[in-house]
């Protein structure tokens, strides 16, 4: 199995930054992908940033030039650095993964989720 573990959510002022991080764990063997997804109240979940196979990046348009998608390979981990946060930032923010890991006998290449970490930008 494998578990994605989100933190650095919290409360921030218009113009403020925070620093998401996701870490993967399990028996992996290969992250393909790796990103943010977020969910404001009474709207789908969407795309924010992530790495894609390949390792290009792939952007949300509302978020370029204000967010970056960064990623420790060693670690198994990927952030997020959010900077000049607007209220239309208010969202959960979800860490998604394609990961293949170890099983005892084989691969398994599944689709995983974090738990979800709260960003409220507000004053």
């Amino acid at each position: 199995q494998v578990q994605l573990v989100e933190s650095g959510g919290g409360l921030v002022q218009p113009g403020g930054s925070l620093r998401l991080s996701c870490a993967a764990s399990g028996n992996i063997k290969s992250i393909n992908a790796m990103g943010w997804y977020r969910q404001a109240p009474g709207k789908q979940r969407e795309l924010v940033a992530a790495f894609t196979s390949g390792s290009s990046t792939n952007y949300a348009d509302s978020v370029k030039g204000r967010f970056t998608i960064s990623r420790d390979n060693v670690k198994n981990t990927v952030y997020l650095q959010m900077n000049s946060l607007k209220p239309e930032d208010t969202a959960v923010y979800y860490c998604n993964a394609e990961v293949t890991h170890w099983l005892i006998r084989g691969t398994y290449s599944g689709d995983y989720w974090g738990q979800g970490t709260q960003v409220t930008v507000s004053s």
